[in-house]
Protein backbone atom coordinates (compact mmCIF):
# COMPACT_ATOMS: atom_id res chain seq x y z
CA UNK A 1 0.00 0.00 0.00
CA UNK A 2 1.14 3.86 -0.78
CA UNK A 3 2.91 4.52 2.73
CA UNK A 4 3.50 7.65 4.49
CA UNK A 5 7.08 6.94 5.20
CA UNK A 6 9.50 4.82 2.88
CA UNK A 7 13.10 4.64 1.88
CA UNK A 8 15.48 8.30 1.46
CA UNK A 9 15.20 10.32 -2.90
CA UNK A 10 17.94 8.69 -4.99
CA UNK A 11 21.04 10.19 -3.69
CA UNK A 12 24.09 11.45 -5.83
CA UNK A 13 26.22 8.22 -5.61
CA UNK A 14 23.18 6.02 -6.34
CA UNK A 15 22.83 8.36 -9.22
CA UNK A 16 26.04 8.13 -11.02
CA UNK A 17 26.19 4.41 -10.21
CA UNK A 18 23.15 3.93 -12.37
CA UNK A 19 23.18 6.53 -14.21
CA UNK A 20 24.66 5.16 -16.89
CA UNK A 21 22.78 1.48 -17.13
CA UNK A 22 19.14 3.87 -16.96
CA UNK A 23 20.35 4.97 -19.90
CA UNK A 24 20.97 2.37 -21.83
CA UNK A 25 18.66 0.37 -20.72
CA UNK A 26 15.95 2.57 -21.40
CA UNK A 27 17.22 3.42 -24.78
CA UNK A 28 17.01 -0.49 -25.42
CA UNK A 29 13.82 -0.78 -23.82
CA UNK A 30 11.98 2.14 -26.27
CA UNK A 31 14.01 0.11 -29.41
CA UNK A 32 12.95 -3.02 -28.40
CA UNK A 33 9.22 -1.86 -27.97
CA UNK A 34 8.66 -1.70 -31.37
CA UNK A 35 9.14 -5.07 -32.45
CA UNK A 36 7.86 -6.68 -28.84
CA UNK A 37 4.88 -4.40 -28.42
CA UNK A 38 2.96 -7.54 -29.22
CA UNK A 39 4.37 -10.06 -27.24
CA UNK A 40 2.34 -10.38 -23.55
CA UNK A 41 3.40 -10.20 -19.82
CA UNK A 42 2.15 -12.67 -18.73
CA UNK A 43 -0.26 -11.22 -15.82
CA UNK A 44 -1.85 -7.79 -15.90
CA UNK A 45 -4.24 -6.68 -13.20
CA UNK A 46 -4.81 -4.81 -9.93
CA UNK A 47 -4.68 -4.40 -6.48
CA UNK A 48 -8.29 -4.72 -5.06
CA UNK A 49 -7.91 -2.89 -1.34
CA UNK A 50 -10.58 -4.34 1.48
CA UNK A 51 -9.97 -6.02 3.87
CA UNK A 52 -7.01 -3.50 4.88
CA UNK A 53 -9.29 -0.73 5.56
CA UNK A 54 -9.63 0.43 9.43
CA UNK A 55 -6.68 -1.15 10.39
CA UNK A 56 -6.83 0.21 13.98
CA UNK A 57 -10.18 -2.01 14.82
CA UNK A 58 -9.27 -5.68 14.86
CA UNK A 59 -10.78 -7.76 14.01
CA UNK A 60 -13.24 -5.69 12.87
CA UNK A 61 -16.67 -5.86 11.70
CA UNK A 62 -16.77 -6.75 8.17
CA UNK A 63 -19.39 -4.14 6.01
CA UNK A 64 -18.63 -2.06 9.17
CA UNK A 65 -14.92 -1.38 9.26
CA UNK A 66 -14.01 -3.26 6.02
CA UNK A 67 -15.64 -4.56 2.84
CA UNK A 68 -14.52 -7.47 -0.13
CA UNK A 69 -15.33 -6.40 -3.39
CA UNK A 70 -18.54 -6.99 -5.25
CA UNK A 71 -18.44 -8.92 -8.26
CA UNK A 72 -19.28 -5.79 -10.50
CA UNK A 73 -15.91 -4.95 -9.25
CA UNK A 74 -14.56 -7.88 -11.08
CA UNK A 75 -16.66 -7.44 -14.03
CA UNK A 76 -15.29 -4.46 -14.77
CA UNK A 77 -11.58 -5.38 -14.61
CA UNK A 78 -12.03 -8.75 -16.46
CA UNK A 79 -14.26 -6.77 -19.00
CA UNK A 80 -10.68 -4.83 -19.28
CA UNK A 81 -8.65 -7.95 -20.45
CA UNK A 82 -7.22 -7.88 -17.02
CA UNK A 83 -6.21 -11.66 -15.83
CA UNK A 84 -5.47 -11.25 -12.26
CA UNK A 85 -6.14 -9.89 -9.17
CA UNK A 86 -4.47 -8.83 -6.11
CA UNK A 87 -6.88 -9.16 -3.09
CA UNK A 88 -5.42 -7.34 0.37
CA UNK A 89 -6.77 -8.88 3.79
CA UNK A 90 -5.34 -8.36 7.22
CA UNK A 91 -3.62 -11.03 8.98
CA UNK A 92 -5.81 -10.55 11.76
CA UNK A 93 -8.79 -11.09 10.26
CA UNK A 94 -7.98 -14.02 7.90
CA UNK A 95 -6.40 -15.58 11.70
CA UNK A 96 -7.73 -14.09 14.91
CA UNK A 97 -5.41 -15.81 17.12
CA UNK A 98 -1.57 -17.51 16.01
CA UNK A 99 -1.10 -20.93 15.21
CA UNK A 100 -5.45 -21.13 15.30
CA UNK A 101 -7.59 -21.94 12.57
CA UNK A 102 -8.53 -19.26 9.71
CA UNK A 103 -11.73 -17.47 10.74
CA UNK A 104 -14.11 -18.83 8.29
CA UNK A 105 -16.41 -15.72 7.57
CA UNK A 106 -13.46 -13.84 5.97
CA UNK A 107 -12.56 -17.09 4.17
CA UNK A 108 -15.94 -17.96 3.01
CA UNK A 109 -15.99 -14.53 1.47
CA UNK A 110 -12.50 -14.85 -0.04
CA UNK A 111 -13.74 -18.61 -1.39
CA UNK A 112 -16.57 -16.75 -2.87
CA UNK A 113 -14.17 -14.01 -4.87
CA UNK A 114 -11.39 -16.53 -5.59
CA UNK A 115 -14.37 -18.33 -7.44
CA UNK A 116 -16.41 -15.75 -9.22
CA UNK A 117 -12.32 -15.00 -10.25
CA UNK A 118 -11.56 -18.01 -11.79
CA UNK A 119 -15.19 -17.84 -13.43
CA UNK A 120 -14.02 -14.77 -15.61
CA UNK A 121 -10.42 -16.60 -16.47
CA UNK A 122 -8.76 -14.60 -13.45
CA UNK A 123 -6.30 -15.58 -10.95
CA UNK A 124 -6.61 -14.15 -7.29
CA UNK A 125 -3.71 -13.35 -5.64
CA UNK A 126 -4.31 -13.64 -1.61
CA UNK A 127 -2.08 -10.84 -0.47
CA UNK A 128 -1.39 -10.74 3.55
CA UNK A 129 -1.14 -7.52 3.55
CA UNK A 130 0.98 -6.60 7.10
CA UNK A 131 4.60 -5.49 6.81
CA UNK A 132 5.75 -8.51 8.66
CA UNK A 133 3.89 -7.57 11.46
CA UNK A 134 1.01 -9.08 13.53
CA UNK A 135 -1.36 -6.94 16.23
CA UNK A 136 1.92 -4.57 16.52
CA UNK A 137 4.68 -7.29 16.68
CA UNK A 138 7.31 -7.80 14.08
CA UNK A 139 8.41 -11.18 12.66
CA UNK A 140 11.18 -12.79 14.45
CA UNK A 141 10.69 -11.07 17.44
CA UNK A 142 9.37 -12.80 20.78
CA UNK A 143 5.45 -12.53 20.01
CA UNK A 144 5.94 -13.07 16.46
CA UNK A 145 8.31 -16.07 15.61
CA UNK A 146 8.90 -16.97 11.94
CA UNK A 147 6.79 -20.21 12.39
CA UNK A 148 3.77 -18.37 12.94
CA UNK A 149 4.07 -17.00 9.06
CA UNK A 150 4.69 -20.63 8.07
CA UNK A 151 1.74 -22.00 10.46
CA UNK A 152 -0.62 -18.98 8.58
CA UNK A 153 0.53 -20.34 5.23
CA UNK A 154 0.14 -24.57 5.74
CA UNK A 155 -3.51 -23.19 6.69
CA UNK A 156 -4.25 -21.11 3.37
CA UNK A 157 -2.09 -23.42 1.65
CA UNK A 158 -4.88 -26.90 2.74
CA UNK A 159 -7.70 -24.32 1.92
CA UNK A 160 -6.42 -23.76 -1.79
CA UNK A 161 -3.97 -25.92 -2.90
CA UNK A 162 -6.21 -27.67 -5.55
CA UNK A 163 -6.81 -24.39 -7.54
CA UNK A 164 -4.15 -23.38 -9.73
CA UNK A 165 -5.69 -19.57 -10.00
CA UNK A 166 -4.74 -18.74 -6.05
CA UNK A 167 -1.18 -17.24 -6.16
CA UNK A 168 -0.28 -16.85 -2.80
CA UNK A 169 1.27 -13.10 -2.24
CA UNK A 170 3.44 -14.42 1.14
CA UNK A 171 3.59 -10.60 2.67
CA UNK A 172 2.65 -6.91 2.16
CA UNK A 173 6.65 -5.13 2.03
CA UNK A 174 8.05 -6.40 5.06
CA UNK A 175 10.01 -3.68 7.23
CA UNK A 176 11.27 -3.00 10.55
CA UNK A 177 13.33 -6.64 11.01
CA UNK A 178 16.83 -7.75 9.65
CA UNK A 179 16.64 -9.58 5.80
CA UNK A 180 18.18 -12.23 6.96
CA UNK A 181 15.22 -12.46 9.56
CA UNK A 182 12.86 -11.90 6.67
CA UNK A 183 14.30 -14.96 4.74
CA UNK A 184 14.30 -17.61 7.25
CA UNK A 185 10.71 -16.80 7.69
CA UNK A 186 9.96 -16.78 3.90
CA UNK A 187 11.52 -20.07 3.33
CA UNK A 188 9.94 -21.50 6.62
CA UNK A 189 6.56 -20.51 4.83
CA UNK A 190 7.74 -21.55 1.23
CA UNK A 191 8.38 -25.17 3.13
CA UNK A 192 4.72 -25.76 5.04
CA UNK A 193 3.56 -24.58 1.54
CA UNK A 194 5.20 -27.04 -0.23
CA UNK A 195 5.22 -29.59 2.34
CA UNK A 196 1.05 -30.02 2.06
CA UNK A 197 1.44 -31.05 -1.69
CA UNK A 198 0.25 -27.22 -3.07
CA UNK A 199 2.16 -25.89 -6.40
CA UNK A 200 0.46 -22.73 -6.46
CA UNK A 201 2.87 -19.53 -7.86
CA UNK A 202 4.37 -17.79 -4.56
CA UNK A 203 5.11 -14.38 -5.02
CA UNK A 204 8.20 -13.55 -2.57
CA UNK A 205 8.59 -9.89 -1.18
CA UNK A 206 12.19 -8.46 -0.13
CA UNK A 207 12.84 -6.13 3.04
CA UNK A 208 12.45 -2.72 3.12
CA UNK A 209 8.89 -2.25 1.62
CA UNK A 210 10.27 -4.71 -0.72
CA UNK A 211 11.11 -1.34 -2.98
CA UNK A 212 12.63 -1.79 -6.53
CA UNK A 213 14.52 1.15 -6.14
CA UNK A 214 16.15 -0.06 -3.02
CA UNK A 215 16.67 -3.82 -3.93
CA UNK A 216 20.43 -3.21 -3.81
CA UNK A 217 20.69 -0.79 -1.13
CA UNK A 218 21.52 -1.33 3.03
CA UNK A 219 19.54 1.33 4.76
CA UNK A 220 17.10 -1.96 5.79
CA UNK A 221 19.60 -3.97 6.64
CA UNK A 222 21.75 -6.59 4.12
CA UNK A 223 20.64 -5.64 0.60
CA UNK A 224 17.68 -7.95 -0.79
CA UNK A 225 20.19 -8.20 -3.65
CA UNK A 226 22.34 -10.49 -1.11
CA UNK A 227 19.70 -11.95 0.81
CA UNK A 228 17.13 -13.29 -1.03
CA UNK A 229 19.46 -15.06 -3.42
CA UNK A 230 18.82 -17.59 -0.42
CA UNK A 231 15.24 -18.57 -1.35
CA UNK A 232 14.65 -22.31 -1.58
CA UNK A 233 11.52 -23.50 -3.45
CA UNK A 234 11.06 -26.88 -3.58
CA UNK A 235 8.38 -26.48 -5.56
CA UNK A 236 10.19 -24.34 -8.26
CA UNK A 237 7.09 -21.73 -9.02
CA UNK A 238 8.36 -18.71 -7.41
CA UNK A 239 9.16 -15.05 -8.14
CA UNK A 240 10.01 -11.58 -6.28
CA UNK A 241 7.61 -9.43 -5.99
CA UNK A 242 8.91 -5.65 -5.74
CA UNK A 243 6.25 -2.64 -5.80
CA UNK A 244 7.04 1.11 -6.97
CA UNK A 245 5.79 4.72 -6.86
CA UNK A 246 7.28 7.44 -8.59
CA UNK A 247 6.44 10.61 -6.61
CA UNK A 248 8.56 13.09 -5.01
CA UNK A 249 9.48 10.59 -2.28
CA UNK A 250 8.71 7.85 -4.05
CA UNK A 251 5.97 6.75 -1.38
CA UNK A 252 2.86 7.03 -3.56
CA UNK A 253 0.90 9.20 -0.90
CA UNK A 254 1.35 12.45 -3.44
CA UNK A 255 -0.27 13.02 -6.49
CA UNK A 256 2.88 14.43 -8.13
CA UNK A 257 5.69 12.59 -10.33
CA UNK A 258 8.81 13.11 -11.05
CA UNK A 259 10.60 13.23 -14.46
CA UNK A 260 10.26 10.25 -16.56
CA UNK A 261 13.73 9.51 -16.26
CA UNK A 262 13.81 9.28 -12.34
CA UNK A 263 10.59 7.07 -12.59
CA UNK A 264 12.41 4.78 -15.12
CA UNK A 265 15.87 4.73 -13.21
CA UNK A 266 13.60 3.46 -9.83
CA UNK A 267 12.95 -0.02 -11.62
CA UNK A 268 16.92 0.15 -13.29
CA UNK A 269 18.55 -1.58 -10.66
CA UNK A 270 16.14 -4.91 -9.70
CA UNK A 271 16.01 -5.21 -13.49
CA UNK A 272 19.76 -5.42 -14.18
CA UNK A 273 20.08 -7.48 -11.26
CA UNK A 274 17.53 -9.80 -11.58
CA UNK A 275 18.92 -10.69 -14.94
CA UNK A 276 21.90 -11.26 -13.90
CA UNK A 277 21.18 -13.49 -11.67
CA UNK A 278 18.17 -15.30 -13.50
CA UNK A 279 15.19 -14.29 -10.99
CA UNK A 280 11.84 -13.39 -12.34
CA UNK A 281 9.93 -10.46 -10.88
CA UNK A 282 6.15 -9.15 -10.57
CA UNK A 283 5.38 -5.22 -10.15
CA UNK A 284 2.81 -5.82 -6.79
CA UNK A 285 2.22 -2.41 -6.24
CA UNK A 286 2.49 0.99 -8.77
CA UNK A 287 0.30 3.72 -9.22
CA UNK A 288 0.01 7.00 -10.33
CA UNK A 289 -1.43 10.22 -10.00
CA UNK A 290 -3.37 11.84 -13.04
CA UNK A 291 -1.86 14.37 -14.61
CA UNK A 292 -0.04 14.62 -17.83
CA UNK A 293 3.44 14.02 -16.51
CA UNK A 294 2.25 11.00 -14.74
CA UNK A 295 -0.07 9.57 -16.96
CA UNK A 296 3.44 9.96 -19.35
CA UNK A 297 5.27 8.33 -16.43
CA UNK A 298 2.96 5.46 -16.59
CA UNK A 299 2.84 4.78 -20.16
CA UNK A 300 7.38 4.38 -20.07
CA UNK A 301 7.29 2.63 -17.15
CA UNK A 302 4.51 0.45 -18.87
CA UNK A 303 6.95 0.41 -21.79
CA UNK A 304 10.13 -0.63 -20.14
CA UNK A 305 8.60 -3.66 -18.01
CA UNK A 306 7.05 -4.95 -21.43
CA UNK A 307 10.04 -4.34 -23.27
CA UNK A 308 12.59 -6.03 -20.39
CA UNK A 309 10.12 -9.34 -20.38
CA UNK A 310 12.77 -11.85 -19.55
CA UNK A 311 12.64 -10.14 -16.06
CA UNK A 312 9.03 -8.52 -15.56
CA UNK A 313 6.46 -11.43 -15.51
CA UNK A 314 3.79 -9.06 -15.11
CA UNK A 315 2.15 -6.22 -12.87
CA UNK A 316 -0.72 -5.03 -10.87
CA UNK A 317 -1.89 -1.32 -10.17
CA UNK A 318 -2.60 0.05 -7.43
CA UNK A 319 -5.87 0.07 -6.51
CA UNK A 320 -9.41 -0.14 -7.14
CA UNK A 321 -11.96 -2.01 -5.08
CA UNK A 322 -14.93 -0.56 -2.14
CA UNK A 323 -14.51 2.65 -0.16
CA UNK A 324 -11.45 4.45 -1.57
CA UNK A 325 -12.42 8.39 -2.05
CA UNK A 326 -13.75 9.42 -5.26
CA UNK A 327 -10.43 11.62 -5.58
CA UNK A 328 -7.59 8.96 -4.32
CA UNK A 329 -5.52 10.10 -6.98
CA UNK A 330 -4.34 6.46 -8.26
CA UNK A 331 -7.76 4.82 -7.81
CA UNK A 332 -8.82 3.41 -11.52
CA UNK A 333 -12.54 1.63 -10.46
CA UNK A 334 -14.80 4.09 -12.67
CA UNK A 335 -16.71 6.89 -11.46
CA UNK A 336 -20.58 6.71 -12.54
CA UNK A 337 -19.75 4.62 -15.58
CA UNK A 338 -16.25 6.13 -16.80
CA UNK A 339 -13.14 5.52 -16.93
CA UNK A 340 -10.24 6.98 -14.86
CA UNK A 341 -7.82 8.94 -16.74
CA UNK A 342 -5.12 6.32 -15.74
CA UNK A 343 -7.42 3.38 -17.55
CA UNK A 344 -6.53 4.62 -20.76
CA UNK A 345 -2.80 3.98 -20.49
CA UNK A 346 -3.54 1.01 -19.06
CA UNK A 347 -5.72 -0.40 -22.04
CA UNK A 348 -2.61 -0.12 -24.33
CA UNK A 349 -0.62 -2.66 -22.17
CA UNK A 350 -3.82 -5.06 -21.07
CA UNK A 351 -4.48 -5.52 -25.09
CA UNK A 352 -1.09 -6.73 -25.88
CA UNK A 353 -1.42 -9.37 -22.45
CA UNK A 354 -4.08 -11.46 -24.39
CA UNK A 355 -7.29 -11.95 -22.12
CA UNK A 356 -5.71 -14.38 -19.69
CA UNK A 357 -2.90 -16.00 -18.39
CA UNK A 358 -0.44 -18.88 -19.61
CA UNK A 359 -0.01 -21.27 -16.62
CA UNK A 360 2.95 -21.74 -14.74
Amino acid sequence: MARACHSSALGAVAFLLFGFSVFILAQSSQSQSRSDSAKPLQYIGVNIASGTFAADKLPGEMFENYVYPENSTIDYFSSKGMNIIRLAALWERLQYQLMSPLHEPDMEKIDAIVGYARSKGMKTIIDVHNYAKYKGSVIGTRNLPPQALADLWRRISLRYKDNDHVVFGLMNEPTGLPTETWLKATNLAIKSIRRIGAKNLILVPGNGYSSARDWLKSQYGTPNSEVMLGVVDPGKNWMLEVHQYFNRDFTGTTSDCQSIDVAISTLTPFTLWARKNRQRGFLGEFGVGRDPVCLEVLDRVLTFMQANRDVWAGWAYWAAGPWWAKDYFTDIEPVDGKDRPQMAILERYIKTAGSRPRSQ
